[in-house]
């Protein structure tokens, strides 16, 4: 038996003269939540259109449920898709808009009518059952379009940036539900989304893109701790991104920075660049130590306080050593002023070496 729902190989997709996907490799396991994560344009939303029939790749197979995938909309696909705007029928209720698919399916209305209330009381929908839509909260609507995808029994549930038109607050509320939901059904979810933290807090994996391809995909810790690229670092939390160059040493590898001199760091997995070549030295604000904590490291130095943020939790620090910048994240209120030197360093097993990238060449300004 296939262990994966979903299995896509080569895949290339062109619009004209613009490639939104470009060669991708990925593999989903029986499930599980894997987001596919990135800005507008990376090819994340076409990669889950082609994934749910709903596009033809140019090259490449998708495989769903060991099956090749052709292009189809019809009620027999094994996939279902649920969208940000929702798409529920304004003049049915919400029995009939959760009962449309199961029609469309030929399903025996007494089936019907066991499997739509059943349904609709998962997602906790029963006291709505005879409303229409424009009687509904955001929440509530999502809740119906969820209900109406997974009352089909899917292989495999695609959802394109579902929680994007709800408040922040209600788009955290979704969020738990979806993932308990998910556990509940335990049904494949592939999730579109460029919320980070959306991605990090729901998914069992992350499949990062950047300009159609896949630079990485984990789990949420290891694309944190272990960014395989410049843009990952930047784009799964934050992180001070220095360009230097690559000095290898008896003991490791360091990257030398203008103002900083050379800091020692572990080297992205299977990147092994000349001496002397261009990199990018990667350092998540966190792990910057100040004042006492810092002398303790094996790497610091003086440098000026440049720029105070209260954050709520901690404060942001801005320190500037000759023209490098650095975040550093402290606890509490920092009483300390703009202007003041203040010794700042960290573990070298906390810096990241990682290849050159031309939209990170400014110095210390990521």
């Amino acid at each position: 038996m296939n262990d994966f729902d979903v299995e896509v190989r080569g895949v290339v997709k062109r619009f004209g003269s613009f490639t939104a996907v470009n060669g991708i490799n990925m593999s989903v396991p029986r499930g599980k939540f894997i987001t596919l994560l990135g800005p507008s344009g990376c090819g994340k939303t076409t990669t889950l259109r082609m994934i749910g029939g709903l596009e033809l790749p140019d090259e490449g197979s998708i495989s769903v449920a060991g099956s090749p995938l052709i292009a189809s909309g019809g009620a027999d696909r094994p996939t279902r898709m649920v969208f940000q705007n929702y798409a529920l029928f304004a003049h049915m209720t919400v029995a009939q808009n959760v009962a449309f698919g199961l029609r469309m399916q030929k399903v025996p209305d007494g089936e019907i009518k066991t499997r739509v209330p059943a349904m609709i009381d998962l997602l906790g929908l029963t006291e709505h059952i005879a409303k229409f839509p424009r009687q509904m909260s955001g929440g509530q609507q999502q809740r119906v379009a969820l209900a109406r995808a997974l009352v089909t029994r899917p292989r495999v549930l695609l959802l394109d940036e579902p929680l994007g038109a709800l408040d922040l607050k209600m788009r955290k509320h979704m969020q738990g539900e979806l993932k308990k939901l998910q556990r509940d059904v335990g049904i494949t979810f592939v999730y579109v989304t460029h919320d980070q933290d959306e991605a990090m807090h729901l998914s069992d994996s992350i499949v990062v893109m950047d300009q159609g391809l896949i630079v990485q995909q984990g789990s949420a810790a290891e694309i944190y701790q272990n960014p395989a690229t410049p843009y990952v670092a930047d784009f799964i939390g934050e992180a001070n991104l220095l360009p230097g160059i690559y000095t290898p040493t008896q003991d490791g590898a360091t990257a030398l920075i203008s103002g900083l001199g050379a800091l020692p760091g572990e080297r992205v997995s299977n990147f092994e660049p000349a001496a002397g070549s261009p990199v990018v030295f990667s350092i998540r604000p966190e792990h910057v130590q100040t004042g006492d904590a810092a002398a303790a490291q094996p790497y610091h130095q003086t440098g000026t306080v440049t720029g105070i943020s209260y954050l709520g939790a901690g404060s942001r620090l801005t320190v500037s050593a000759g023209d490098t910048h650095v975040r550093a994240n402290v606890p509490g209120v920092f009483e300390g002023e703009v202007g003041q030197s203040i010794l700042f360093g960290w573990s070298p097993a906390h810096g990241r070496i990682l290849p050159h990238d031309d939209r990170f060449a400014a110095v210390g300004t990521q």
